[in-house]
Order: structure tokens, then sequence, then C-alpha cells
């Protein structure tokens, strides 16, 4: 992990600068001093979504689902459930793809839910299916360890 971590606010989206020996002392933001980890994914526009994949320095896990989708519905609380454990090494975000249809484009969205596991701002994994919070842990730490 590259020290310190630049970790944007999920509040207001400032990129904040914190040794990756403060992660788990619930870092606040230094503009808005809001909580950098709130246990729960970040839904985000297509340029937040890109500012938290190419500025910030987490591994980031996104969710590409819409309102209409059953199996995304189904594997919503799951995917909240994993911020619990995957936080504060990863940020989970989630991006709709009714409301962010370039965002979807730009990935090549093909069926929801997706998962997209980006890491120094490139894809390296996804998942395409709902997953419960066991599995969606494990696929990102899998691909985060390489095993």
């Amino acid at each position: 992990m590259i020290d310190p971590a630049i970790i944007l606010c999920p509040s207001c989206a400032t990129a904040n600068r914190v040794p990756s020996t403060r992660l788990e002392q619930h870092p606040e933001c230094g503009r808005c001093g809001k909580m950098l980890f709130q246990g729960a994914p970040i839904a985000v526009s297509g340029v937040t979504f890109n500012r938290h994949v190419k500025t910030g320095t987490l591994p980031v896990l996104a969710d590409f689902w819409a309102s209409w989708c059953g199996p995304c519905k189904a594997m919503a609380p799951a995917f909240a459930a994993s911020a619990g454990t995957l936080e504060p090494k990863v940020r989970l975000l989630k991006i709709d793809t009714e409301a962010e249809q370039a965002a979807a484009a730009q990935f090549a969205i093909r069926s929801i839910p997706t998962l997209i596991l980006f890491v120094g701002g490139r894809e390296i994994a996804r998942s395409a299916g709902a997953l419960d919070q066991r599995a969606i842990v494990a696929w990102t730490q899998q691909h985060l360890t390489g095993k």
C-alpha cells in the first residue's frame, strides 16, 4: 500500500493523506471533519467514481447495479455488510447503471449486478451475478492477495 494513503472523503470528495498506520483509527476528513470510513458503501456519480479509482490509493470494489434489478436488491445488504469487513483496506462504491450510463458503458457492463475490483487505477477482477457477504469478501481478498 502507498504510504500515506490517499483517501477520498465520502461526504465532500476531498482527497486526504492518511498514514497507513492510522487507517484503523477512524480518520476524519481534513476539510469537512466527517469520518473517512463509515462502514458502508458509498453511492457515487461517474465523476466521483473516477476520482476514487484514479486519485485514491486504496483498492476499490465497485458494485454496478440498478434499482429495478431483483438480484441487485438481493445482493445489496450483503455488499453493505462487506464494508464492515473490508474497510479500511478497500473502498466500496455503488454505481447506479441507470443514472450513470456513461460509466456502465465505459466498463462494458453487460449484466447486473457486476462487481469490479480496481487496484492502482486499473481493473484486476470482475464478477457478474449476486453473491452473499462471505463470497464477496472471499472473492475480494483472493484477488488482492493473488491466491
